[in-house]
């Protein structure tokens, strides 16, 4: 009877192991104003990836929204200067999809001038514009989608700047990526691509 017990445990240890259920790769931007959760797309890996590994060294927790732009977007990250963004700790090739668009509350990598459209590994932006940002299509990367907090980013890009739209008050950031399987992310409102 013992011995049987311990292979129905172990059977329902493995069986549960083997089953466990996806879980999604999710950007979480937390600040003074609010939570912003956002889906990583698996279609552009290597910004996802970017991402992610910035966000488990906490790159962008003593950082700020510095550039925010009713109507426009919210961007964070490293600030871009004349030079570019010589701060950037990299550069990553474009990775443009003809199925992921700048609508609203898309996530995008900045970049400067720079002729190759590479982007600038620190630095990320949220679209703002309730019809999108068609003409930024194919020239900078979207690599994610807002699915909860475009309040947030809406009371964000409201907020009193300077005339290089970098709010008068500053707007922490402090960003991780959590995984969610897919019946916590409908529960928030965003079904998994």
């Amino acid at each position: 009877m013992f011995k049987t017990l311990t292979l129905l445990t172990l059977s329902i240890v493995l069986v549960s192991s083997v089953y466990k259920e996806k879980t999604y790769a999710v950007g979480q931007i937390k600040t003074p104003k609010g939570e912003i959760l956002f889906q990583l797309y698996d279609e552009t890996p290597n910004h996802k990836a970017s991402f992610i590994k910035l966000a488990n060294q906490h790159y962008w927790d003593t950082l700020t929204f510095n550039r925010v732009i009713n109507n426009f977007v919210a961007q964070g990250g490293c600030p871009d200067t004349p030079a570019g963004f010589s701060d950037s700790p990299y550069l990553l090739k474009p990775e443009f999809r003809k199925e992921i668009r700048h609508i609203y509350g898309a996530v995008g990598a900045g970049r400067d001038n720079n002729p190759e459209m590479l982007s600038a590994g620190c630095q990320f932006y949220i679209v703002q514009n309730k019809n999108g940002l068609a003409r930024l299509d194919d020239k900078f990367t979207v690599f994610g989608q807002v699915f909860k907090g475009m309040d947030v980013v809406d009371a964000i890009t409201a907020v009193k700047t300077d005339s290089l739209d970098a709010p008068l008050s500053p707007i922490s950031l402090k960003v991780s990526v959590i995984q969610l399987t897919a019946k916590e992310l409908r529960e928030k409102g965003y079904k998994p691509r």
